[in-house]
């Protein structure tokens, strides 16, 4: 119980102590005591608690102590609190978001620490946090606990662990100025040094800040959040794609014909390749395509263009991170509702590519066109070594060294550069690619102003014609 009512006695000597100097005082009805050394040490104690009467704290009756020490006594560290906060998100949050809480997390929890020395080896530290502190497992249907508290862990994950708890500051020391401005430096760095994409330093900000958040509105741990008053900018990197790198239709189709040439393994996965340059889907979602979520035309119309409903996305993430134990979570969109469907147009050479592949693959046994050698779910490390393969084959030395076409999402990038160069409203363009307007136009700023270019012309064509009328 906190109460005002408290009552100092004068410090007394007890001779043959350890330590002889006694302060004594009251708080409601329960008498307090601590011993001392030196007098200087009790009287100086003693001096700290009136102040804190005189600043009018109120005293525990248990401990005798002001309620502002309590209080710091029963502060958790900033280690204890993300590890609550990662739990608490666990349940409600999809695969890619838990992963990426615990990245996030485990990127700035070792820099609020009391001190550096004796600190682990950063990348074993940075596994022990991402993948034992912020990860969980449900040992009972709907019952999450961490890892690092259910099982046990290596000897040396085990001891960074325990290091980083001994030496995380509280989460009121966290919340300081200077500890934020150090979280944000270390947020806009990858673990090599370098500079980190804006989006990623962006997205792992968020999460500190939402961590931050749980503090101050649910737990009731910080009286208003460190954010306010810490002024920051996101790492002046350009998300705008690069196209020197990105494939032309010649080239595209150049590197789709090096894939088919790689025998069976390559002929399995063409049509996945198809989708991607030819109706813009991105890799996880090409996986989740099934046969049933095409619309083709009838054989005896070559020439006919067909549809794809695009419902879904099989984001690789690891079996760590899913509620099925499996490498992929099952998710609906990007950015979109849960139940949102994406129609896209196919041209005719995709509709013939995928009308071959069902006729010599056939499909999985949940309707899937796409599946590896076993059944399950293509994945990334077989279509980018498939992918490598077919650059080889196509690119000179120089170009291969290069990043044109370095990984197969270049030919999303090389779809839409072509829709757009073609004239398509970008409208269209982003509901077709799965963006929003303003995405697109922040990815292909330097496309979309020639386009605009060509359209001024025309407008001006338009008025110089009415001028003459």
């Amino acid at each position: 119980m906190l109460t005002y009512d408290v009552v100092f006695w004068s410090i007394r000597r007890r001779s043959g102590r350890p330590k002889p100097w006694e302060l004594r005082w009251k708080v409601g009805s329960e008498s307090q005591s601590k011993s001392y050394q030196t007098k200087p040490q009790a009287d100086g104690r003693r001096s700290q608690l009136m102040a804190a009467l005189r600043e009018g704290q109120r005293f525990d009756e248990g401990t005798g102590l002001p309620e502002k020490e309590l209080a710091a006594l029963a502060m958790p560290t900033w280690f204890e609190h993300a590890k609550a906060y990662a739990l608490m998100k666990w349940p409600g949050a999809a695969a890619k978001h838990r992963a990426s809480i615990a990245e996030s997390l485990a990127v700035v929890t070792p820099v609020f620490v009391v001190t550096q020395q004796g600190q682990p080896d950063p990348k074993v530290l940075r596994a022990a946090l991402y993948q034992w502190a912020f990860r969980a497992v449900e040992p009972k249907p709907g019952e999450y606990v961490l890892r690092c508290d259910s099982e046990e862990a290596p000897t040396e994950i085990r001891e960074a662990l325990n290091w980083i708890a001994a030496h995380s500051v509280k989460v009121i020391d966290a919340a300081k100025p200077e500890q934020v401005r150090a979280a944000y430096n270390a947020l806009s760095k990858l673990l090599s040094g370098k500079k980190a994409a804006e989006n990623t330093a962006i997205r792992k900000r968020m999460v500190l800040s939402n961590a931050f958040r749980y503090a101050v509105e649910e737990r009731a741990l910080l009286p208003r959040h460190p954010f306010l008053a810490v002024d920051w900018a996101a790492p002046t990197t350009s998300d705008e794609v690069d196209f020197r790198y990105v494939p032309g239709p010649r080239l595209a189709r150049s590197l789709l014909a090096a894939v088919t040439e790689q025998g069976p393994r390559g002929e399995h996965l063409e049509a996945f390749y198809g989708a991607i340059y030819y109706v813009a889907t991105r890799p996880a979602e090409a996986a989740a395509l099934r046969e049933e979520d095409f619309v083709l035309p009838p054989e005896d119309r070559p020439n006919a263009w067909g549809e794809v409903l695009v419902s879904e996305s099989h984001p690789e993430v690891g079996a760590g991170w899913t509620d099925s134990g499996k490498s992929h979570d099952t998710r609906g969109l990007k950015h979109r509702a849960r139940d949102a469907v994406r129609s896209v147009p196919i041209p005719p050479v995709y509709v013939r590519m995928v009308r071959s592949h069902v006729a010599r693959y056939g499909t999985a046994p949940d309707g899937r066109l796409f599946r590896a050698a076993g059944g399950g779910r293509v994945r990334s490390t077989e279509y980018c070594e498939v992918w490598g393969e077919a650059r080889e084959a196509v690119l000179s030395p120089k170009e291969a060294l290069s990043k044109l076409a370095d990984v197969p999402y270049s030919l999303r990038h090389a779809a839409v550069s072509l829709w757009i160069k073609q004239g398509v409203d970008p409208a269209e363009v982003a509901y077709r690619a799965g963006h929003s307007i303003a995405v697109l136009y922040r990815f292909y700023a330097k496309i979309l102003k020639g386009a605009s270019d060509h359209a001024n012309q025309l407008i001006q064509a338009g008025l110089e014609a009415e001028d003459g009328g």
